[in-house]
């Protein structure tokens, strides 16, 4: 996983502008503050079902990436799957990292 990406979630969490866990994104949701949803590609079929059927009623992006243990520990939590950054700036920058690594 990128370095980067890590740091951004961590700064997006003490800044205020991350959610985690399929409860906590799907309420952000539905108040509409999310911009970007990061799927772990880990998620349980269940829980990504759930956030998806939001995601769609929404229209938000989102991406699936890296593992959920990884990302959970960059924000100082356990067993999250869900990540909803809520910034602007912050999901642009995200996306643009996890672009550059895929290429």
């Amino acid at each position: 996983m990128n370095r980067k990406v890590i740091s951004y979630l961590g700064f997006a969490k003490k800044s205020g502008n991350l959610m985690a866990g399929v409860n906590t994104c799907t309420f952000a949701l539905n108040k509409g503050k999310v911009r970007l949803v990061i799927l772990a590609e880990d998620i349980s079929e269940n829980s990504e079902k759930k956030i998806m059927k939001e995601i769609r009623r929404r229209g938000v992006r989102y991406v699936k990436y890296g593992n959920g243990e990884e990302m959970s520990r960059a924000i100082g939590s356990q067993g999250r799957s869900v990540f909803a950054v809520c910034d602007r700036n912050f999901s642009e920058a995200i996306l643009n990292e996890i672009n550059r690594e895929n290429q």
